[in-house]
């Protein structure tokens, strides 16, 4: 019988909002969480992929040293999959994201991505990813985006935003810093047939500093979309789109004024639950 790699951990309810973003992208079919006397949470993980999980654990280690991060291998019990029972298929806006096995459920009238959850890194459930395919399909309905733009997807992770855009008719790049994420994005760009993306390791200084791209987005945490703001403002042609998400609300007045600060005029901020996306259209030259 196969095994699943189990991690747990416990943090502070003052850590959980950011702890919930990093799963989030991490973890796809979700994970446990239990509540202590000492107002705690006691975090449980189970994954397939055992190299990622691995990374997982040293990774919640090193953001989260006071967290007892441990690891246990164990036998893969027919529960372990069990949620594969309650995934939904998710819209966005006009996009719809389905696994592989729910393609006959699949709505009419919809642009289909096929993630693969166990694969993590994203599935357009968590609302950061879902504000951002959103704001793409009203730009696109809106006329905003066309085939003959490009793209720059910072943090690209499951590749489904970059996937998205490439189903606009749109070329582009996408980086991200976790290698196991771009053996997971290469994976979905497979199962959807779309064509132009390229991919690479690293953050937004990895690819040539004279490229520019008509629409940036970058799904990341607030404190690097903040102090990556003269690398992502850099990435921005003239009259350009950019898309900001992993951002709380009480989190977005400071990512905003980072970029506003950089050159940018105010954003247009879209929420869901206690998440915010922030959205420039028709970003001017930006002073370097």
């Amino acid at each position: 019988m196969s095994k699943l790699l189990r991690i747990q951990f416990t943090l502070s309810e003052i850590e959980s909002d950011e702890c919930q973003v990093y799963l989030g992208a991490r973890v796809a079919h979700g994970w446990e969480e239990k509540p202590l006397d000492d107002d705690s949470i006691f975090y449980t993980v189970h994954l397939e992929d055992h190299p990622l999980g691995m990374e997982i654990v040293e990774e919640i280690k090193k953001r989260w040293p006071e967290a007892g991060c441990i690891s246990a291998e164990i036998e893969a019990e027919n529960w372990g999959l069990a949620w594969k029972d309650y995934f939904e298929p998710v819209t966005c806006g006009n996009f719809e994201i389905l696994p592989p096995w729910m393609l006959d459920k699949k709505t009419e009238g919809k642009t289909h991505i096929i993630i693969e959850p166990k694969m993590a890194f994203g599935t357009g459930g968590h609302p950061t990813t879902a504000l951002c395919l959103e704001i793409i399909s009203n730009l696109a309905s809106e006329g905003k985006i066309n085939s003959q733009m490009d793209f720059f997807d910072l943090g690209t992770g499951s590749a489904i935003l970059a996937i998205a855009l490439a189903n606009l008719g749109m070329k582009g790049v996408g980086v991200d810093i976790d290698p196991q994420s771009i053996v997971c994005a290469l994976e979905n760009i497979e199962n959807n047939n779309v064509q132009g993306i390229t991919l690479a390791v690293g953050s937004a200084d990895c690819i040539d500093a004279d490229l520019k791209y008509d629409l940036v987005v970058a799904n990341i945490l607030s404190g690097p979309l903040i102090e990556l703001c003269p690398e992502v403002t850099a990435r921005l042609k003239e009259n350009s789109i950019l898309i900001l998400s992993g951002i709380l609300i009480e989190q977005s007045k400071k990512v905003a004024e980072a970029y506003i600060e950089a050159g940018l005029p105010a954003p247009e901020i879209f929420t869901q639950g206690e998440w915010a996306g922030l959205l420039w259209k028709n970003v001017g030259a930006v002073d370097e």
